[in-house]
């Protein structure tokens, strides 16, 4: 039985005809940019995520270079992430008109590693009347961009009190992580903003790109509200934006989702946690590590495992879907040589690397086919 990564037509086979009419609304009215439909869904957005304000875009990574560029991003100055994530994590940052900074993750949740974060500024940085500043270069650092990862939110009790300590805003890279909570609270409510990504694989996916901003500053809604369209409104402009709106129609197909969001992250869960107990007996695989803290959407089921390539070959064989999310951590990729990391400069990011594999979990997956995929790896490991 062929058992697909992810197969997004059986979400859409249920909602099918409130999509059409979405779409069948739009064309009738012709009212394709910003509209009713917009601006409603971004009310129920910030409503769901917590937040005084939630701002539509384009894309996730729209969503980040908006934020850093609201957050008060100058060129060449430094933004600290992660080298183990998806590349417009970083990309956003060069695109913005910063730098990179890579601190390393945790080997359990593969999240940013708070005391390495800590241990990073300690070491390098000084508090002057420019804000933080790199002791030997004199760069500004800008801002911190923790990653939560595969819909798990980082340790944000740690980051947001060092933020604190260095006066420095947090922009919570929450693309993979709509609906997951630290605590009580929801990803994208905890830093100065959260980026959004609706890409059609993810659990709030649109039939397209699309994006989305949240936060608690009035001021900072107003200006990624002027960001987005140019860096004004009408034809007067304060400063240089961009054009990156959310078109009417998706934001309909998006505000019929939401609706049903929760219903299909506990469906992730439940099968998320029928893997669980299936490779808890596994010296060969280790099973996702979620924080007690955090509430996981489990945006990708991923484990970490041994003899990985050869796992991944195995499995795509028998037509089972699989992926690896990341084979290269960012600090090696050759856009980032510049930078002037080396091999062995983050050795957790780069063990994982090497070991991450994901499994299918969406909603709809059948019993029958998880079964599949549980029999496949363990026939794979001789169990």
């Amino acid at each position: 039985m062929p058992v697909p990564l992810l197969d997004i037509h059986r979400q859409h086979e249920e909602i099918e005809e409130e999509l059409i009419q979405v779409f069948t609304e739009a064309l009738s009215k012709s009212r394709f940019i910003k509209g009713p439909d917009m601006e409603d869904f971004e009310k129920e957005f910030a409503a769901y995520s917590g937040t005084k304000d939630a701002i539509s875009c384009a894309s996730g990574t729209d969503a980040l270079i908006l934020a850093l560029q609201a957050a008060g991003l100058q060129r060449d100055e430094i933004v600290i992430t992660v080298p183990f994530t998806f590349f417009a994590s970083a990309g956003s940052i060069r695109r913005a008109g910063g730098s990179p900074v890579f601190v390393d993750i945790l080997p359990d949740t593969m999240n940013i590693d708070p005391d390495r974060l800590s241990d990073w500024l300690n070491t390098n940085c000084a508090v002057t009347s420019r804000g933080v500043v790199h002791r030997d270069t004199g760069t500004r650092v800008a801002a911190i961009m923790p990653v939560h990862l595969f819909g798990q939110v980082a340790n944000m009790d740690s980051i947001c009190s060092i933020a604190a300590n260095w006066q420095l805003p947090v922009v919570e890279d929450a693309a993979q992580a709509v609906g997951a909570r630290w605590r009580d609270a929801r990803a994208g409510s905890m830093g100065a903003v959260g980026c959004f990504s609706f890409f059609p694989s993810k659990n709030l996916g649109a039939l397209g790109d699309g994006g989305m901003l949240t936060t608690n500053s009035s001021e900072l809604a107003e200006r990624l509200r002027k960001l987005r369209e140019h860096g004004g409104q009408g034809y007067l402009h304060s400063e240089v934006g961009t054009n990156s709106r959310l078109d009417a129609i998706q934001a309909g197909f998006l505000r019929v989702k939401l609706r049903r969001l929760e219903d299909w992250h506990r469906g992730r869960r439940a099968n998320a946690e029928r893997y669980n107990q299936a490779f808890s007996d596994f010296e060969e695989v280790r099973i996702p590590a979620i924080d007690p803290r955090a509430w996981s959407i489990f945006n990708q089921y991923t484990l970490l495992v041994e003899r990985r390539d050869e796992l991944l070959n195995y499995l795509r064989e028998r037509q089972i879907g699989c992926a690896v999310y990341y084979p290269l951590p960012l600090h090696l990729q050759e856009c980032f040589a510049d930078l002037g990391y080396s091999k062995g400069d983050f050795p957790v990011s780069e063990s994982c690397s090497g070991k991450v594999i994901s499994l299918p979990v969406f909603g709809e997956l059948t019993e029958d086919e998880q079964n599949v995929v549980v029999s496949a790896v363990r026939d794979f490991y001789g169990k």
